[in-house]
């Protein structure tokens, strides 16, 4: 990088806390901060969403799956996403939208309280926080990773200066200032990737190349979609947890579908995002498919060839911009984490082991929420700095592994539970579920794993979890029902649309109280 690249990227890091100072001004209080007070457009909330779900672990992890395996890496990754966020634009996002404007919570969690009981909002708030610690913090030393590739600061160097960034602008603006850097985040990218695709395609002969590329002796593999360890077992599985995951399993992508006006404004939202996945992935991933012709990757798994793709193709000024898109979907994605997070902590968290967390005015709330999301963002920064030790082993086996093995316990008793046909399960389902299926991560990743020759495949290693979550919180809701009158009107809220969709009060001063208790109380 030189001064052109540097000038770029320090512009960038300018206009992010500019619009993190103008968003500001629109949060007055917790709804605000955490669900845009649901005057969010939806194609804002689309672009929003589908940025939210991107980091730099697909220029470093992914980049290396699509130097080895080729179109694997969009068959067993964006195109399961895409379909799945398809599916929920009917599913899950018109109902998460009427939790926000039916029940008038700013976090996705609040309602479990009342759907289950404290202890089932308690297991899922905690396990979640502490999950996407470790998830945030693969992001962070994703972007480090590159970071030190163009500028050969140390990756630690790289986390704090990210880390820093992100936490003025989301801090200070809330979930406003998340969707509207992330419009801007997409339209780097758009220039970026269509800059790279561009100059791929110059070096392998234009347009022509796109499909008579595949006849190269070292991409004579690379058209299969499934390869190595990504199997059509793993591609299945990954399908059915992303479905969760990308439509408010993990919690932020749940936001942008409260932040939106109406239940029918949400469902288009996830459905731009979807279109939005099944497409430009395929202009990002193209030079990452063809690196292997182009540049020798230095690392055993490939995940400095984007960055060294990079350095090799674009003049300078492109290559600042590149490096802004790589810093510009790590940003969206920590910054949408850290908001959803925060919400959980002290929506949900909070009040249930401090009393005096409930009696919160709007002024203090606000500070509380300021303040854990900047706690969040420290210590998933500190954990960023051990992704590489042996417990976690590498970035992608952190994002890929961890993430994927654990959120269908987590998101489960989340996202069912807003569903009229699982009115029966009730907190037994709810908590079984959920433990047997980190249970069941564990065992099969540790115990089981060393016992095995070779190991446990990596297709099993993320979808028994979830397997296992899904059929005890069916069957126990089956064996033991227990719904009730009140948890079947919070469910018909929710279920189906009501006579004022979209209206009500703001998030966060409704009938559930002003921290989540109800309001009797």
């Amino acid at each position: 990088m030189n001064s052109l690249d540097w000038t770029v990227l320090i512009a960038y890091f300018g206009v992010m806390v500019v619009i993190g100072l103008w968003s500001h001004r629109r949060v007055d209080d917790v709804g605000d901060y955490f669900t845009a007070g649901g005057r969010m457009p939806w194609w804002l909330s689309g672009i929003s969403h589908h940025m939210s779900g991107y980091s730099a672990v697909m220029f470093t992890g992914y980049a290396g799956i699509s130097y080895q395996y080729g179109f694997t890496s969009y068959a067993t990754w964006a195109f399961p996403i895409a379909i799945g966020v398809g599916i929920g634009a009917k599913l899950f996002a018109p109902r998460l939208n009427r939790m926000r404007s039916q029940l008038h919570v700013a976090s996705p969690l609040e309602y479990l309280k009342d759907r289950y009981n404290l202890a089932t909002q308690q297991a899922l708030a905690w396990s979640g926080v502490l999950l996407k610690i470790v998830d945030v913090g693969a992001k962070w030393a994703a972007i480090a990773t590159l970071l030190s590739v163009f500028t050969g600061i140390t990756i630690t160097q790289g986390i704090v200066i990210t880390g820093a960034i992100t936490a003025i602008y989301c801090t200070v603006g809330g979930l406003w200032a998340d969707a509207l850097t992330e419009l801007g985040q997409f339209v780097i990218q758009l220039v970026a990737g269509l800059a790279m695709l561009v100059a791929a395609l110059r070096q392998i002969g234009g347009i022509s190349g796109i499909w008579n590329v595949w006849d190269e002796p070292a991409l004579r593999h690379h058209g299969h979609p499934t390869a190595g360890p990504y199997t059509t077992v793993f591609l299945l599985a990954y399908l059915f947890i992303k479905t969760f995951e990308y439509n408010g399993g993990m919690w932020n992508q749940a936001q942008r579908y409260m932040a939106t006006p109406s239940a029918r404004a949400a469902s288009r939202s996830a459905a731009l995002s979807s279109v939005l996945w099944l497409v430009w992935p395929l202009v990002l991933f193209f030079p990452m498919w063809v690196a292997p012709l182009l540049v020798h990757a230095k690392k055993p798994d490939a995940s400095d060839s984007y960055a060294l793709l990079s350095e090799r193709l674009l003049p300078h000024g492109l290559l600042g911009l590149v490096v802004v898109g790589f810093f510009s979907h790590t940003m969206a994605m920590c910054s949408s984490d850290a908001n959803a997070i925060s919400a959980v902590v002290t929506r949900d968290i909070a009040p249930a082991v401090s009393r005096g967390a409930r009696d919160w005015s709007t002024r203090i709330g606000l500070i509380a929420a300021r303040t854990t999301t900047l706690l969040f963002l420290g210590l998933s920064m500190a954990v960023a700095t051990q992704v590489n030790s042996p417990t976690f082993k590498d970035i992608i086996t952190v994002v890929i592994k961890w993430v994927a093995g654990l959120v269908g316990p987590i998101a489960i008793p989340f996202m069912l539970g807003l569903m009229r046909r699982f009115r029966k399960s009730g907190p037994t389902a709810a908590l079984t579920s959920w433990a047997m299926g980190l249970l069941a991560f564990y065992l099969l990743n540790y115990p089981v794993n060393d016992a095995v020759s070779g190991g446990v495949n990596l297709e099993y290693q993320i979808s028994v979890p979830v397997a296992v979550s899904l059929v005890l919180f069916v069957v126990i809701g089956w064996i033991k029902p227990e719904d009730t009158p009140e948890r079947d009107a919070i469910i018909a809220k929710v279920d189906a649309e009501g006579p004022a969709e979209g209206a009500g009060r703001p998030a966060g001063t409704g009938e559930f109280g002003e921290y989540g208790t109800p309001a009797t109380e």
